[in-house]
């Protein structure tokens, strides 16, 4: 790679933010911690760019997928380093994160991508077998984990107890297991662009991808560590404003699919809607299907609480939002009203969290 592409931003702010995290200045107060957050942001956005870089080598559906476990790693590291360290006052934070991490996939990323290409473009086709395959594994998923424990009887309370817990978990990567053979063997057509050329792409070279993978893996670790850092600060601004914590795995969620998002909206307005589904809905695919086995096993190990069922307003919720999802995918073609109902959902989701 020429020195000029070393200097883009995408290489400038990891190298920054790791000097940054590991010379102690974010704790010296709000000033540092806004600087801290700066380059959070981006580092986000650099992981965008790298993982497009190694998505562009590998190809439709692998690339989607990279971006996808990428997400679900810092979503997991961060889960488990908070809940780690909160103890029993954490319990809770896990279903926030990932129920929040749902709502703004199918709502937020979603909507925005659908509105965008609806505005630009009027209609946008993708394949209808591609958006029902992610629907039946993430609807199942998500009944398994998020409502089914309000109705077991084994313990009080929206738990499952360890047997009920190890279950749930393997067959979350089951269905997730299955899914990516399907993806990206059996029936990989499913999820390719209809009429895409991967020949009329730029396809990096192997020393660029090699790069860029590296970089990704500095982007998604400094990532992790620096929002860790600043969840005090998260947390005493949402108690600052008198906002219920739940509001801080929603933040959470935020940060960790900006790059998600990013990505997502830039496909739509290129006018490749495919791409747009295939990575939202196969980030909260992933965001489900492997974070809540990756939290659980840490439960067990260190005998930590794990609250998993939803209250009766959230599961309205998220019953209204995977139904609208449903509506609005089933025909294999877009519009702005579709993206426009989703916003809405969204704006009602954070708005019933921060006025419950």
């Amino acid at each position: 790679m020429k020195l000029k592409e070393l200097l883009h931003y995408t290489f400038i702010f990891p190298v920054l933010a790791v000097g940054y995290y590991f010379s102690g200045l974010m704790e010296n107060g709000v000033i540092y911690e806004i600087i801290a957050g700066i380059l959070l942001t981006g580092s986000v956005l650099s992981a965008v760019h790298h993982a497009e870089v190694v998505a562009h080598k590998v190809g439709e559906p692998f690339g989607t997928i990279i971006l996808a476990l990428c997400i679900t790693i810092i979503e997991v590291a961060l889960i488990i380093s908070l809940m780690v360290a909160g103890g029993d006052q954490a319990v809770t934070l896990a279903r926030d994160t990932i129920f929040a991490a749902v709502m703004i996939i199918l709502n937020g990323i979603l909507g925005i991508c659908i509105l965008v290409g609806g505005v630009k473009y009027y209609e946008q086709f993708f394949a209808r077998t591609s958006a029902t395959t992610y629907l039946v594994s993430i609807v199942s998923i998500l009944v398994l984990t998020l409502i089914l424990p309000n109705f077991t009887s084994s313990v009080n309370g929206p738990f499952y107890n360890t047997p009920q817990l190890i279950f749930v978990s393997i067959a979350c990567l089951v269905i997730y297991g299955v899914f990516l053979m399907v993806q990206t063997v059996r029936h990989r057509n499913y999820f390719i662009i209809a009429g895409d050329d991967p020949d009329s792409h730029y396809v990096p070279s192997k020393a660029a991808t090699i790069i860029s993978f590296i970089f990704l893996i500095i982007c998604l670790i400094i990532v992790v560590l620096m929002a860790k850092g600043l969840s005090a600060t998260i947390e005493d601004m949402v108690q600052s404003v008198g906002a219920p914590k739940s509001l801080v795995g929603v933040i959470i969620a935020g940060v960790v699919l900006l790059p998600e998002g990013v990505a997502a909206i830039r496909a739509a307005r290129n006018n490749q809607i495919q791409s747009s589904v295939n990575l939202a809905l196969g980030s909260a695919l992933a965001s489900i299907g492997l974070t809540i086995p990756a939290v659980s096993v840490v439960c067990i190990m260190y005998d930590i609480p794990f609250v998993l069922g939803l209250d009766r307003k959230d599961i309205i919720l998220l019953s209204l939002s995977v139904f609208i999802v449903m509506l609005s995918l089933s025909r294999g073609k877009t519009n702005i009203l579709y993206g426009t109902v989703l916003l809405v959902n969204l704006a009602a989701y954070i708005f019933t969290v921060i006025v419950p």
